[in-house]
């Protein structure tokens, strides 16, 4: 009998990613997004018995409530929930930075995560199912222009470990993955839509891609029931830790 998954953030990056890569392996999936056109090309492409396009915007919380009604009975039981959506908006220092960028951040990265995750813990109790939430390496390793998408990371990392805790006994797994640099529409939105910007950060860079994240999440979520990976961190080749700032006056 396949398992369903419940991925946000399915139109692009590594939500379109996953989504694939679940439904190659014979997963169904329910795939989340704001963008209605993107959903739907991909139930085309991956067929209604796989995919069912659910189209809502993660802050919104009654159109969350209803998505969540109206899941079909091919893909109401939910084995796997896979808290992917999320961004970061703007690279100045927090004395520079937009507060309406701050607030989107922490609406959509921590409110909307924790919203959705608490409204499926009783299906996925049920089910002793999984939680992966996507993270970040900016969560752990703080860096200038990374202020509060920086905090809501360390947020998503910190509430998967305190959720596990809360989950014992359950049967439930719950794991954070922490990508580091990856090349997908992240930097696009980051700096609202400089695709030069997006360019010469991953220019000769080798950075992660979408289907990296993807097969490790796949990964976790098909590990023996009895294993629980508390965090997977994962970074290019390329890509280090930065030094110490030092100002000199």
């Amino acid at each position: 009998m396949s398992k369903t998954a419940f991925i946000t953030g399915a139109t692009s990056g590594f939500g379109l990613a996953a989504t694939h890569r679940f439904v190659a392996a014979g997963w169904k999936v329910v795939a989340a997004g704001r963008r209605a056109a993107r959903l739907q090309a991909l139930v085309d492409e991956l067929g209604a018995g796989n995919v069912h396009a659910a189209c809502f915007d993660v802050r919104d919380s009654a159109a969350m409530d209803a998505a969540l009604a109206a899941l079909p009975a091919g893909f109401a039981d939910i084995d796997l929930l896979v808290n992917n959506a999320g961004l970061a908006l703007g690279t100045a220092p927090a004395q520079d930075a937009s507060l309406d960028d701050w607030r989107t951040m922490i609406d959509t990265n921590i409110t909307a995560l924790v919203t959705l995750t608490h409204r499926l813990l009783p299906t996925l109790i049920a089910r002793k199912g999984v939680v992966i939430n996507v993270s970040s390496v900016a969560g752990v390793h703080p860096y200038p222009g990374g202020n509060v998408y920086g905090g809501t990371k360390a947020f998503v990392s910190q509430f998967s470990l305190n959720l596990r805790s809360d989950l014992h006994g359950t049967g439930v797994r719950v794991t954070t993955i922490e990508p580091g640099m990856a090349q997908t529409e992240f930097t696009l939105v980051r700096t609202h839509g400089n695709q030069a910007a997006s360019d010469a950060l991953y220019r000769d860079a080798a950075p992660i891609t979408a289907e990296d994240i993807a097969e490790q999440i796949l990964y976790v979520a098909t590990l023996p029931p009895h294993l629980n990976i508390n965090r997977l961190e994962v970074m290019p080749v390329s890509q280090s830790f930065a030094g110490f700032q030092v100002h000199r006056s």
